[in-house]
């Protein structure tokens, strides 16, 4: 089930000084000696708003942004006398065969080391005001620096931006210099603006020009991934528009919650008093305070309980198209259950059994008893003593091939895989920014690395530009310091919303600000795109632009556990850091088996094209089952290519009603509400499977059908300007 995550000055990330916690990787630049043999001019200076056109400028992906890595114009000859700096601030840096960087080069940065500067005042001028007669004595060293008739205009994006300090002083450049930005705050706080609008950030955090045609070679971007070209590519159909449900939906059911809590309290107040027995758990006993306070379990006892018979529902058999179910009674409103001894079958739409691969015959299930009979069924051990099989590195390493990355590392539980490794990626001092709805192991594992936490709005790379925006010119709080690192957190496929993530915005954000992506594929992973590898390969992107794959074997492979996929360096520092990774029980061998042969099947290295049958069967259902419950006349969220499909329901009272009449249908479903979602978007659940049959789905979407008019749940435009036709007729 998931869980809406309720969850600045930044540096770009530096190896240099990371320890094994910090450890992820940037992107190589050429060290300081190997620059300072190129014969030509490096000149880097602040990028005004409106940069003239460069010839030979480098065109590949941007270095990381970094605020602190803006330097202050030259100064100019004559000094102000009102003011006295400890070192100059010069504006370019030359280099040649026979000079080298006096501040060598950050790792993994195109930036010098920068520090704040000191300056001494020696008369009452103000420091805004000298700041302005430098940049203009540096601007034109022929006219007399004055001062401004007028402060500038205050920039949209607060700053802390200093310039550069360099260690040995350097002469200033003769070249002409352009346009010096206006300088705000005052005193201490006196600084350059460097964008007077949010929309004239650079590309990068410094233009770092060399102009030769080695430096092509040395900043030249990686060959991008191009997809095999037979294979359509799918693509985003509206980019995710959710339909509003009517005023008077929202209304009533805002209505059916006021009177629930009501009575709730009515009944608790009169029940504490005369019914002690009742409510014994929740009084103080013997000086013993209650465990639960009866505020911790309204919820529970006043509107759970009156559903509970809708969950934890028992089946008999294996999870496949059908399920048999076990029926139930409660002579005690649903306090307690006991079993009939009657069974029922459905069909199962409740499973995450996307591909089919949940059977008991079959080549997977051939393969597990074959396995068995080899290693047995347990290691006994951890990964870090005596819980390595080689059947773990073969699974690892085809894993790796098949999400078109260096390296992986499988892990025995999916909700672990996130809960525990992010805090191995992250800690005190780095920044997550995540999802405002990530699955509830993404928020676990947030909060248990230390790091600082923001959310941005669901799938909304815009919201997510200006959360950067803002952590970085804010940075740590109450130090203000750089972050360590920034990493954002996202789905690749939402499984309560049934949205597909906009990785290909996301991508180009960390192209222009310099962070890591974490990329949760638990349920895209084998269910989405034209090869079933996920995200990347439904948008045709290279897998290694993500910094850290994540994924499950429970939804897509029939099997059980996640891993965690990157380059060779994140995954080892997985494996040492990572307490699912060192002190778990190691994946057992019938689901290693289960996860090797049914992956096989998918790669289409079984020698048939199984795999590739099952993933056109699951995206046609869910393609088919989807549209048909727009046309219907029902709210339906997520892409159409997604095999998860909710449906609003709104009314808590429709929670329990929808999942019983379609359990008398002989149609096996999920019902979600509060807390997993919000208060008002309560939902049913659909979990297509490559399983399931055409003559499955028309069964289903006939008792869909049934059950929305009964209980008035086709409210959509399309459902009410049919109607209205019907009616002008």
């Amino acid at each position: 089930m998931s869980d809406s995550g309720r969850h600045s000055q930044y540096e770009p990330h530096s190896l240099a000084r990371s320890s094994l916690r910090n450890l992820l990787p940037s992107p190589s630049l050429p060290s300081a000696p190997l620059l300072s043999k190129i014969e030509t001019t490096t000149r880097i200076e602040t990028r005004s708003h409106t940069p003239e056109p460069i010839e030979n400028s480098v065109t590949s992906p941007p270095p990381p942004y970094s605020p602190r890595g803006v330097l202050l114009p030259a100064e100019a000859d004559t000094p102000s006398p009102s003011l006295t700096h400890d070192d100059d601030l010069p504006t370019t840096l030359h280099t040649s065969s026979s000079s080298q960087f006096t501040t060598p080069l950050a790792p993994g940065l195109g930036l010098l080391n920068v520090q704040k500067p000191r300056w001494r005042r020696t008369s009452q001028t103000s420091t805004h005001q000298v700041l302005v007669e430098k940049i203009a004595g540096a601007s034109n060293s022929n006219s007399t620096p004055t001062s401004p008739s007028r402060r500038p205009r205050a920039s949209s994006l607060p700053s802390l931006f200093w310039g550069a300090k360099i260690a040995k002083k350097l002469p200033p450049s003769n070249t002409n210099t352009e346009t010096p930005p206006p300088v705000m705050g005052k005193g201490n706080r006196a600084h350059f603006d460097r964008y007077s609008t949010l929309s004239s950030v650079p590309l990068s955090s410094a233009d770092v020009l060399v102009s030769s045609g080695l430096a092509s070679s040395l900043y030249s971007p990686p060959p991008l991934y191009k997809p095999d070209p037979l294979q359509p590519q799918n693509k985003v159909s509206g980019e995710q528009e959710l339909e509003q449900a009517p005023t008077w939906v929202l209304v009533t059911t805002y209505i059916s919650y006021f009177v629930l809590i009501v009575y709730g309290h009515i009944r608790d107040f009169f029940g504490l008093r005369f019914r002690t027995a009742a409510y014994k758990p929740l009084r103080t006993q013997n000086g013993y305070a209650p465990i639960n306070s009866g505020f911790d379990t309204f919820y529970h006892r006043r509107l759970y309980v009156r559903i509970r018979d809708c969950f934890n529902r028992p089946i008999t058999n294996v999870p496949g198209r059908t399920l048999t179910l076990l029926e139930r009674e409660s002579p005690d409103h649903n306090r307690t259950f006991y079993l009939t001894g009657r069974t029922r079958e459905l069909l199962n739409l409740s499973s995450y059994n996307y591909l089919g691969f949940a059977q008991s015959e079959g080549p997977c299930a051939e393969a597990v008893e074959a396995a068995v009979q080899r290693w047995g069924i347990s290691t006994n051990s951890s990964r870090m003593e005596s819980g390595t099989l080689d059947l773990h590195h073969e699974v690892e390493g085809l894993v790796a091939r098949f999400v078109g990355q260096e390296a992986a590392v499988v892990v025995s539980m999916g909700f672990a895989t996130n809960s525990t490794t992010l805090p191995a990626l992250v800690s005190k001092g780095c920044l997550i920014i995540s999802d405002e709805l990530n699955h509830s192991s993404l928020v676990y594992g947030s909060r248990l690395s230390g790091a600082a936490i923001k959310v941005f709005n669901h799938n909304d790379p815009a919201n997510l530009e200006t959360v950067l925006r803002e952590s970085i010119a804010q940075g740590q709080p109450r130090t203000h310091r750089p972050w360590k690192k920034i990493l954002v957190v996202v789905e690749g496929l939402y499984s309560m919303e049934g949205t597909i993530c906009r990785l290909p915005e996301i991508i180009e954000l960390k192209r222009k600000y310099g962070f890591y992506i974490y990329l949760d594929e638990a349920h895209s992973i084998g269910a989405v795109g034209p090869n079933g590898r996920g995200v990347c390969d439904y948008y045709g992107i290279d897998p290694t632009e993500v910094d850290i794959l994540m994924g499950t074997f429970t939804k897509s492979f029939g099997a059980a556990g996640g891993y965690i996929s990157g380059s060779r360096t994140v995954v080892d520092h997985v494996r040492m850091a990572s307490h699912s990774a060192v002190y778990a029980e190691s994946v057992s061998v019938p689901v290693l088996q289960q996860i090797y042969t049914s992956m096989k099947i998918i790669m289409g290295e079984d020698g048939t094209d199984d795999g590739r049958r099952r993933i056109q069967s699951l995206a046609s259902n869910a393609r088919y089952f989807s549209t048909q419950l727009k046309k219907m006349g029902f709210i339906v969220y997520g892409d159409i290519a997604s095999p998860v499909i909710p449906l609003l329901l709104f009314h808590p009272a429709k929670i329990p009603a929808f999942s019983r009449e379609m359990m008398d249908r002989g149609v096996a479903v999920v019902v979600v509400g509060y807390p997993a979602t919000s208060i008002i978007a309560s939902r049913v659940r659909f979990c297509l499977s490559a399983a399931h049959t055409r003559e499955d789905i028309d069964h289903v979407l006939k008792c869909v059908r049934d059950v929305g008019d009964k209980l008035m749940l086709r409210v959509n435009a399309h459902k009410q300007i049919e109607d209205t036709h019907k009616k002008s007729l």
